[in-house]
């Protein structure tokens, strides 16, 4: 029981730190960001990484192990909604992870990293487009949950 318990945390609090990491960077990521503004954004997708592997790991678990029976899931329409999105908000943060890594030596020698507003805005939208997509995958397993 606890292990379930803890598993399901993991999950939540992985989505919602996920969640949280995306705003930051939408907050932060301007043309006209300080150094400070930068090591947030920079931070922020660092944890939202961390996050996602958490969601991934723990969702895992709770298919095979913690949660209703594989069969459930794997039967459900939903689940494969819920996990198509998962990948496609996995796929849209590849752009914008390389971008904020390539940030390190410009953030490690206190300088601004230097970001043209074309790639600044491209990468602004798939964030927000990540977010939208992190706002279905709660409906999607409400959704799955009541479906038997």
């Amino acid at each position: 029981m606890w292990a379930s318990s803890i598993t399901a945390y993991l999950h939540y609090f992985g989505f919602m730190v996920a969640f949280a990491a995306l705003t930051v960077e939408v907050f932060h990521l301007k043309t006209d960001m300080t150094i400070d503004e930068a090591k947030k954004v920079a931070f922020a997708d660092a944890a939202y990484g961390i996050a996602a592997t958490t969601i991934l790991v723990t969702g895992v678990l709770r298919v095979l192990y913690f949660g209703k029976s594989t069969d459930y899931y794997l039967g459900n329409p939903f689940f494969y909604a819920k996990m198509g999105v998962f990948i496609i908000v996995s796929c849209l943060s590849v752009y914008p992870t390389f971008t904020f890594i390539s940030w390190i030596k410009d953030l490690q020698s206190g300088q601004v990293p230097a970001i043209e507003t074309s790639r600044l805005h491209l990468i602004s939208w798939l964030i927000k487009g990540e977010l939208m997509g992190f706002t279905l995958l709660p409906l999607f397993a409400a959704i799955m949950a009541r479906i038997t």
